[in-house]
């Protein structure tokens, strides 16, 4: 894979039973491996960035990064660094601490309902970690819920994390109420994180260890179902947009395709870590995107 042909098997296998390769090549001409000054000032303003990738046991997470905006910033063509890094708690802390490991990154603003994703290789530095780019581009606002950063940070440090090989009722119950989770997934040669929205409900939780979500319509690439095909290690990450606290899973998942062209992911659990008041920041209720099924109805 590289900015001029970004598809691996597991993506063209998914274009090509989708029947969208065409437009998938047109829209992949938007891939790039450098950070325009629209992107770097994008990047700057952002309070949070989701990183995902493996961790040494070879399981993938996502993971949340926070700041004050500033705390991630372009610092060459193709590099942007984070001051801070993860929690020394958090699952992917071990790996990020490595040079050389693959990630995927998406800054989401809520505010504006614009995300960019950034996948390449992270290495440490001395004030928290730097990522050489591979793949940098945008993606449309669909599915992203509207909200408002409210003034002021939570001064208190993160809560103990929690882990579990099964869902309690509480966290199915968040789960279930969600309209928003990120998604890392893996492929031979790098990582990749995007976004999943919807109305409340999209996610369903049908035991303590399985998850399904109907699969919207997209900017047609299939980066993420295209890993799966490929690798079905999969890491997801649910936040509580009002305390902070992180909800994060590992597992596997996989992609049913119906006859009528929907599409359904069935997430199977390994891991759940969470952790309370894993963010700073805390945001308004949400306005839902006009693109979520459901909506205006």
């Amino acid at each position: 894979m590289t900015p001029n042909a970004p598809y691996h098997q597991g993506s063209r296998a998914v274009q090509d039973l989708v029947g969208v390769r065409e437009l998938a090549d047109h829209v992949g001409r938007s891939i790039g491996d450098g950070i325009r000054p629209v992107a770097a000032a994008f990047l700057e303003i952002q309070p949070m960035l989701v990183i995902g990738g493996a961790d040494p046991a070879g399981a993938v997470r996502a993971s949340l990064l926070t700041g004050d905006p500033g705390f991630v910033r372009a610092t060459g063509p193709r590099q942007v660094s984070v001051t801070g890094g993860p929690r020394r708690a958090d699952p992917l802390a071990e790996a990020l601490a490595q040079e050389g490991t693959p990630v995927g990154t998406i800054a989401l603003d809520p505010r504006t309902r614009r995300r960019m994703r950034l996948n390449g290789r992270a290495r440490p530095t001395p004030r928290g970690l730097a990522i050489e780019a591979d793949q940098v581009f945008s993606n449309c606002p669909k599915y992203i819920q509207k909200r408002q950063l409210l003034p002021g940070r939570r001064e208190t440090e993160p809560g103990a994390p929690t882990r579990g090989a099964a869902l309690t009722p509480d966290q199915r119950a968040f789960v279930a109420a969600a309209d928003t989770f990120f998604l890392a997934t893996v492929h031979a040669h790098g990582a990749d994180a995007s976004h999943r929205g919807g109305n409340p409900g999209f996610v369903q939780v049908p035991s303590p260890h399985e998850l399904l979500w109907r699969d919207y319509p997209g900017n047609s690439m299939f980066l993420s179902l295209g890993n799966l095909t490929a690798d079905p290690r999969a890491g997801l990450l649910f936040l509580d947009w009002t305390t902070g606290t992180t909800l994060q899973l590992t597992g596997t998942a996989r992609t049913t395709h119906a006859d009528d062209g929907s599409r359904t992911v069935r997430f199977t659990l390994t891991e759940a870590v969470e952790t309370p008041g894993a963010s700073p920041w805390s945001w308004t209720t949400p306005e839902y995107s006009p693109a979520n099924p459901g909506q205006g109805d």
